[in-house]
C-alpha cells in the first residue's frame, strides 16, 4: 500500500511539474504583435497572398499587369518584385 501511494504521488508530481513548465515557457515563445504596414502602389489590386519561409508573397494586379511582391514576414520590408507579362 505504501509503495503504490508513493508511486502515485511521484507520478502526479511529475505531471504537475510538466504542466507548470509548459505554462511558464509558453509565455516566452510568443512575440507580441507589432504594428507594421507595407506600402503598395496606388491602384494595386491584391489577387492572392501566400506565407512561408519567413516571407509574405502578394500577387497583385497593377495597371493590368500581374506582379509578385515579396516581403519579410517580421518587418514587412520589401524583398523582391517579379512582373509577369505575356510573351510578345
Amino acid at each position: 500500500m505504501l509503495i503504490a501511494s508513493l508511486t502515485t504521488v511521484i507520478a502526479l508530481g511529475a505531471v504537475f511539474g510538466v504542466i507548470g513548465y509548459r505554462v511558464f515557457r509558453s509565455g516566452e515563445s510568443a512575440a507580441p504583435p507589432g504594428a507594421a504596414a507595407a506600402s503598395l502602389p496606388a491602384g494595386a489590386k491584391v489577387l492572392s497572398t501566400a506565407v512561408g519561409d519567413g516571407r509574405v508573397v502578394l500577387t497583385v494586379e497593377i495597371d493590368g499587369a500581374v506582379e509578385l511582391l515579396s516581403f519579410d514576414l517580421k518587418t514587412l520590408a520589401p524583398l523582391g518584385r517579379v512582373r509577369l507579362a505575356p510573351k510578345p
